[in-house]
């Protein structure tokens, strides 16, 4: 009896180191000495989860991974997708991953006031997007943050970016002010993307917007130099300044120099500030602006406060040898 008591206290001792380092192995480190992407294929089982971790060295066996899992884990199925595994991820944390659905996540960033020629380039550039896409149509695109998962199309992000201004579009017409220069959710747009072009600086967002409806409704030319370069760049930097002969062409129906009204289209993709600065711009009446030196701008309501306003920025220009 006694040496039937030694070997069950024995098996149990044993049984209890098992589990010990089954524990330790289930919550200590494993041997991924670098950050790795794993992919789970839709409808994979634990146990192809497991071949797929273990022949990316996240884990040091499939078949050890699956028995804790199976002990020490919550049971929950595991989700598709793409996976970034930490260096040194335990086999729980790394379980917790799939099950959870904690998806590695890879984004399309499209700053405010981005021309459509550079969001295909970002588009293109993405690593893990798939298929081609034809450049968006100007002042579709909703600037932001946009998260995708490999093997996801272009052209379905693209299709959440529009969507996206659409909603926003449609929310922020509803709430419009009355009175404003444009008349529809387009022409707000258009108009949108030239304050967007027109100043960097938040605060002057409104003022800009309101400099500009002042002069569609009096009958004045914007004349905004971003329209003229559009044409020429497609929203890229000139990376000189305007000819005289571009600010005379009245062949294009972007310069707002050699006419009136707003330009044939957004020269941008507006941010949701610009956005909402024409549909609710500063009470102001101002015409005209220029820039102050400081990187803002000085409005004036008369050509007379313009012109002395000019002057001081030449003469900041030529303090600075620009001039």
């Amino acid at each position: 009896m006694r040496r039937l008591g030694c070997a069950g206290a024995a098996a149990a001792v044993l049984l209890l180191v098992v589990i010990l380092l089954g524990v330790r192995g289930w919550n200590g480190e494993g041997p991924a000495e670098r950050p790795l992407t794993v992919q789970i294929r839709q409808g994979s089982s634990l146990a192809a989860a497991a071949t797929r971790l273990e022949q990316a060295g996240a884990i040091r066996s499939a078949s050890r991974f699956r028995l804790l899992a199976r002990l020490l884990g919550s049971g929950d199925s595991i989700k598709a997708g793409e996976y970034g595994i930490p260096v040194k991820a335990s086999p729980s944390a790394i379980l917790a991953l799939l099950q959870q659905g904690r998806t590695l996540q890879r984004l399309v960033v499209v700053p405010e006031g981005y021309p459509s020629v550079l969001v295909h380039e970002a588009l293109m550039r993405a690593q893990g997007l798939v298929g081609d896409v034809p450049v968006p149509a100007e002042g579709s695109i909703l600037p932001d943050s946009y998260a995708f998962q490999r093997g996801d199309t272009r052209a379905e992000v693209v299709g959440r970016m529009q969507a996206a201004m659409r909603r926003y579009l449609a929310e922020a017409w509803k709430k419009r002010k009355p009175g404003i220069a444009v008349s529809t959710p387009e022409q707000a747009v258009i108009l949108a993307s030239v304050v967007e072009k027109e100043t960097g600086k938040p605060s002057e967002r409104r003022t800009v917007a309101a400099v500009y409806g002042n002069r569609l409704r009096v009958g004045m030319p914007l004349q905004a130099d971003p329209t003229v370069i559009y044409p020429i760049t497609k929203g890229r930097p000139l990376g000189r300044r305007i000819l005289r002969s571009e600010l005379n062409d009245s062949e294009n129906g972007y310069n707002t120099y050699a006419r009136q009204g707003l330009p044939v289209g957004p020269i941008a993709n507006p941010g949701r500030a610009s956005i909402d600065a024409v549909l609710d711009p500063a009470p102001s009446e101002a015409l005209y602006f220029v820039a102050d030196g400081t990187g803002g701008h000085v409005f004036a309501n008369t050509l007379a406060e313009h012109n002395a306003n000019v002057r001081k920025w030449y003469a900041i220009r030529r303090a600075r040898g620009e001039m």
